[in-house]
């Protein structure tokens, strides 16, 4: 059974970095797209990067020119360099994996990892 992994949320103190990791347990086959996700309180999920599995990128623009997503070559791993950190980039960050096999897309989800930002 496939499992997403997360690692590597902690506390920063602003203007600092923090790199997230999340590998999957088990193959996924059809992989479309890779992301992260974060959810502060009181505030909805919202996508901070993705990539495609041909390597395109794109960001929210509040994370912009700071934050990095790449990916591993066998496409089982997906990455988060977090660059210049702000206090409203605390959150819980979630992995995606999605699929895409016969019509349907499959989400998968990590099981969260919290960055907190304070001085």
């Amino acid at each position: 059974q496939v499992q997403l992994v997360e690692s590597g949320g902690g506390l920063v103190q602003p203007g600092g970095s923090l790199r997230l990791s999340c590998a999957a347990s088990g193959n996924i086959f059809g992989i479309s797209a890779m992301g992260w996700y974060r959810q502060a309180p009181g505030k909805q999920r919202e996508l901070v990067a993705g990539i495609t599995s041909g390597g395109s990128t794109n960001y929210a623009d509040s994370v912009k020119g700071r934050f990095t997503i790449s990916r591993d070559s066998a496409q089982n791993t997906v990455y988060l360099q977090m660059n210049s950190l702000k206090p409203e980039a605390t959150a819980v960050y979630y992995c995606n994996f999605k699929s895409l096999r016969m019509i349907v897309t499959h989400d998968y989800w990590g099981q969260g990892t919290q960055v907190t930002v304070s001085s």
